[in-house]
C-alpha cells in the first residue's frame, strides 16, 4: 500500500492501538487479535499494535483483520523503546505491517542508528515510516528526515515537553502551523472520549489513535468502578 492509499484509507477517522504490556490480564496475542477485529466491525480504519506482544502480534493482527497495520516493538522500558532500531524497523515491515512506527525524538537509539537509516530501510522493505513524536521540533526533522506520517504519541512521556491533561491539543496546532498540509499529522496520547477525538480532529490532526480508552477492559472498568464510589 503506498501512502497515498493508506491516507486516503485512514484520513478523518478513527485508528484503534491493539496493545497490552507484559503482566496485564489481556497479554495474550489471540487475544489481541480478536482486539483488533471488534476494533474494524466497529469501525476503526487501521490497527496499531506490536509494543511488547512484537512480531507475534503483529503477524497475527495482520491475518486477522482486513486493515492496514501500523507495526511497533517496545524493547525495554527507558529511553528509545519503540522500534528502536534498523533491525527492528525491517523486523517490523516484514511481519505485515503497512506502517513501521518508531520513536523519531532526538533522544539516542539503542543501535546508534539514526531516524533516517530507519526510514530509509523501512521504505526498502516496502512499508512507510510513521515518526512518533514529543515535540514540534521532532516533528520538523522527522518530516526532513523523510517520514512519511507524523503522531504525537511521546508527546508527555519524555522530559522535553510536560504532560498535558488529556490530549496535547497545542501540539497537533503547533505541527499544523509549522509544516501546514506538507504532513500527514495523527493525534495519538491520552485521547480518552469521543469528545477528545472530534477535539483533536478540530485542532488539526488528520486521524486520530486511541488505545486505552477502547481496548484495556481493565482501565476501562476502573474508571467507571471510581465513578461507583463517588
Amino acid at each position: 500500500m503506498n501512502s497515498t492509499t493508506f491516507f486516503d484509507t485512514v484520513r478523518g477517522s478513527l485508528i484503534v492501538s491493539v496493545q497490552a504490556p507484559d503482566g496485564h490480564p489481556l497479554r495474550d496475542t489471540r487475544t489481541m487479535a480478536f482486539l483488533a477485529k471488534a476494533a474494524e466491525a466497529g469501525g476503526s480504519t487501521a490497527i496499531r499494535c506490536g509494543g511488547y506482544g512484537g512480531l507475534a502480534d503483529i503477524e497475527a493482527i495482520a491475518a486477522a483483520v482486513s486493515l492496514p497495520v501500523i507495526g511497533l516493538t517496545k524493547e525495554g522500558e527507558t529511553g528509545v523503546y519503540i522500534t528502536p532500531s534498523v533491525a527492528s524497523a525491517v523486523a517490523v515491515a516484514k511481519a505485515g505491517a503497512t506502517v513501521v512506527a518508531i520513536d523519531a525524538t532526538s533522544r539516542p537509539r539503542q543501535d546508534r542508528s539514526t531516524f533516517a537509516d530507519q526510514v530509509h530501510a523501512v521504505h526498502e522493505a516496502g512499508a512507510l515510516a510513521m515518526a512518533d513524536i514529543a515535540t514540534a521540533e521532532e516533528a520538523v526533522a522527522a518530516h526532513e528526515a523523510g517520514a512519511d506520517l507524523i503522531s504525537t504519541t511521546l508527546a508527555g512521556y519524555t522530559e522535553h515537553r510536560a504532560k498535558s491533561d488529556g490530549p496535547d491539543l497545542e501540539l497537533i496546532k503547533e505541527i499544523r502551523s509549522r509544516l501546514g498540509d506538507q504532513v500527514f499529522l495523527i493525534g495519538e496520547g491520552r485521547f480518552h472520549s469521543p469528545g477528545h477525538v472530534r477535539l483533536g480532529r478540530q485542532a488539526g490532526a488528520d486521524a486520530i489513535i486511541v488505545g486505552t480508552a477502547i481496548t484495556d477492559v481493565a482501565w476501562i472498568t476502573n474508571e467507571f468502578a471510581v465513578a461507583a464510589h463517588d
